[in-house]
């Protein structure tokens, strides 16, 4: 970290009120009644319906959408066991994302306990408090015996999301990526680097979603797990198969797929050349992957390729799931995140990805996104996250039995999901939905222009009318092209040039 980043993100922290979060209070308290209602005397009667009726606690207080973000500071980030009072800025911009992101309310919890059994039974005490519970940075193995017991225990959602998080994002990308490469999943050659915890959550998670297991080969410090091997846990071996390969060179030939989830430059490029025609890398060890892009690229210029990184194309970003993914199953009030629900989570990040990205994508990241292989991931200021992975959620929660609180209106559950987060959006969408029940042809002059261009593309598509664009016929076409519009040739453009 640079001195001037280190300054920089202590100040954030420390400037005004020291660190990210607070409490806000919902209602009003100005006056002596609002006082007397929302405690004594006042507070008995919510108190006494919910002890007629348990799930009137979800009508009467704020458990629907509450999350703790639980830790005990075994695992946090790059920096290994640091404690958990060390891991509570962590913990607290945690709840920062799910506030900003869905709207969930959240509190960090740190435990200071690396027994499991301890960990265990304070979680499970605050049952009652919680509506979901986000297990964060605790170390592997403890970190899977700690979310069996307490999804076993508990009728909440339970994810420990660097495992299910992680796990999510990536077979997003891997999807997208297998769709440009022209692979089915079914067919697929995997190696897989590292055997943490994210690791092996991919890994199962990928299984699920078609990949086979014996086109599976996990490499862990010690080389390829296999049936038999010495010193390898339960949780390895669930994964081992039979392979000649002794070393992680040698699992990579001919494979079509590397995930790496172990350390900086674990992965040499004269490995990456002898990987399948467009290799997929996805090099998710942080803050330095596996392989750099450029340097995989240097080898293999055909190779699709995700990191961990913001500042190259791809990023594995937890953000883009733990957020929707509690919002979706909080909203039916499940009783767990199945394996379902995360399939549904990562196929609708797929398939959101596809789609045109909005205006808000582009002036948040300075640059304009479309589908190809520099975007299989969709980036996580895409404000349709919100809408289309909490609904899939949702709806898989619902499929799969889970939901307590089944929606019976997803057209208006989405509309409310899609204002949540923005009031105004209410009033402008009925706005909308008058112009859609009276389409008109409307002039975009400047349509050379990539302002006036969008703007005309996304009237036409969310159905107000039929655009007129004015400019040079040729260069008009050459930007419809650009902006990956299916049928340049079939827009009415009015000739400019005299």
């Amino acid at each position: 970290m640079t001195a001037d980043r280190r300054k920089n993100a202590l100040k954030y922290h420390e400037e005004g009120r020291p660190g990210k979060i607070a409490v806000v209070p919902t209602k009003s308290v100005v006056t002596a009644q609002d006082l007397s209602l929302a405690y004594s005397p006042g507070v008995a009667e919510p108190c006494l319906q919910i002890a007629e009726t348990p799930d009137d606690v979800f009508r009467y207080t704020a458990r629907g959408n509450l999350v703790a973000v639980v830790s005990n500071g075994t695992a946090v980030l790059g920096l290994g066991n640091i404690g958990p009072l060390a891991s509570k800025p962590v913990m607290e911009g945690k709840a920062v994302l799910f506030k900003r992101f869905a709207d969930v309310d959240s509190i960090d919890i740190e435990l200071d306990t690396e027994d499991p059994d301890k960990f265990i039974e304070a979680v499970a005490l605050m049952e009652p408090t919680f509506g979901g519970i986000n297990l964060e940075d605790i170390a592997a193995p403890e970190c899977f015996i700690i979310e069996q017991a307490l999804r076993e225990r508990m009728n909440i959602p339970v994810m420990h999301d660097d495992q299910h998080g992680t796990a999510i994002i990536a077979a997003a990308g891997l999807i997208n990526a297998c769709h440009l490469t022209g692979r089915e999943m079914k067919d697929c050659k995997m190696v897989v680097n590292g055997a943490g915890a994210s690791a092996l959550a991919c890994t199962a998670l990928i299984k699920a979603m078609g990949v086979r297991h014996e086109n599976v080969i996990v490499c862990d410090r010690a080389g390829p797990i296999t049936p038999g091997r010495d010193n390898v846990d339960q949780w390895k071996s669930a994964h081992a198969v039979e392979t000649s390969a002794t070393n992680l060179e040698e699992a990579l030939e001919g494979a079509d797929i590397f995930l790496g989830l172990s350390g900086a430059g674990a992965l040499k490029p004269e490995w990456v050349e002898k990987m399948a025609d467009r290799p997929i890398i996805f090099a998710m060890a942080n803050p330095i992957p596996e392989i750099m892009p450029e340097d995989a690229k240097a080898v293999r210029p055909d190779a699709i390729i995700a990191t961990g990184r913001s500042d190259y194309p791809n990023q594995v970003n937890n953000v883009l799931g733990f957020p929707f993914i509690f919002r979706g199953a909080l909203d039916v009030q499940a009783t767990a995140i199945n394996e379902e629900m995360k399939i549904a989570a990562a196929r609708a990040i797929a398939e959101l990805a596809r789609e045109r990205v909005p205006d808000e994508v582009a002036a948040a990241y300075g640059v304009s996104h479309q589908f190809g292989e520099e975007y299989i991931i969709p980036a996580p200021f895409d404000p349709r996250l919100m809408e289309v992975v909490s609904s899939a959620v949702a709806k898989a929660a619902m499929e799969s039995g889970v939901a307590q609180a089944p929606i019976e209106d997803f057209d208006a559950y989405r509309f409310a999901l899609k204002v949540r987060l923005n009031p105004t959006t209410a009033a402008l969408t009925n706005i909308y939905e008058q112009a859609k029940a009276n389409p008109k042809r409307m002039v975009f002059a400047e349509a050379e222009e990539d302002v006036a261009l969008r703007a005309a593309i996304q009237y036409r598509e969310f159905g107000y009318g039929e655009p007129i664009l004015v400019g040079r016929t040729e260069k008009v076409r050459e930007k419809l092209v650009e902006l990956a519009v299916d049928d340049p040739d079939d827009w009415v453009i009015e000739n400019s040039a005299v």
